[in-house]
């Protein structure tokens, strides 16, 4: 593999870990799905009983799914993933920024 081939893939995978981790804040904490959130539950149960529930609430396991779906959809259609990709790691990236700037 050469430099440059190197130097994309590991852009990709930063892209990638932030889009991840905007994907799991959107889900998982974001007010925009606060209703979707509160439907599961009130149709499932809690987290402690029902595994949809867990699923919205556990980072860990969210993260995973967002890992996969989006290695899946860079094999699938490339462009559009890297256009979604890289909107949710600039938003991720803003959000981190903004958190350490807010603590000083």
């Amino acid at each position: 593999m050469s430099t440059a081939q190197t130097g994309t893939h590991v852009r990709s995978l930063v892209v990638d870990a932030l889009a991840s981790y905007r994907f799991v804040k959107l889900i998982r904490d974001d007010r925009l799905f606060e209703p979707v959130r509160t439907s599961v539950a009130e149709r499932h149960g809690p987290p402690g009983k029902s595994k949809l529930s867990y699923l919205l609430a556990c980072p860990w396991c969210l993260s995973f799914y967002a890992g996969a779906a989006l290695t899946l959809s860079r094999g699938r259609w490339p462009r559009t993933t890297e256009a979604v990709a890289r909107t949710f790691a600039l938003s991720g990236l803003v959000g981190l920024a903004s958190q350490y700037v807010d603590q000083r």
